[in-house]
């Protein structure tokens, strides 16, 4: 039963996770922006509230899908 629960609780975190990350602007794309080359900020300092609160969802969710996977690998 918790299994199921559980099991049901890793996708809905998986589908809010990937509508969080395809919210994020691609401003930074490209090589460059995966090493921070050119931007004037730290990786989640600056930029607007709106984009900094998204970041923080999305690292919220990250650590809950990290949780939750490693509680399912333990029931088993």
């Amino acid at each position: 039963m918790v299994e199921t629960i559980l099991s049901i609780l890793q996708v809905i975190i998986c589908i809010v996770m990937i509508f969080l990350v395809l919210m994020h602007s691609g401003k930074d794309a490209g090589l460059s922006g995966a090493f921070g080359v050119g931007t004037g900020q730290g990786s989640l300092g600056g930029g607007s509230l709106v984009e900094r609160n998204l970041n923080r969802w999305t690292v919220a969710f990250a650590i809950a899908f990290a949780v939750n996977t490693i509680i399912l690998l333990k029931i088993n």
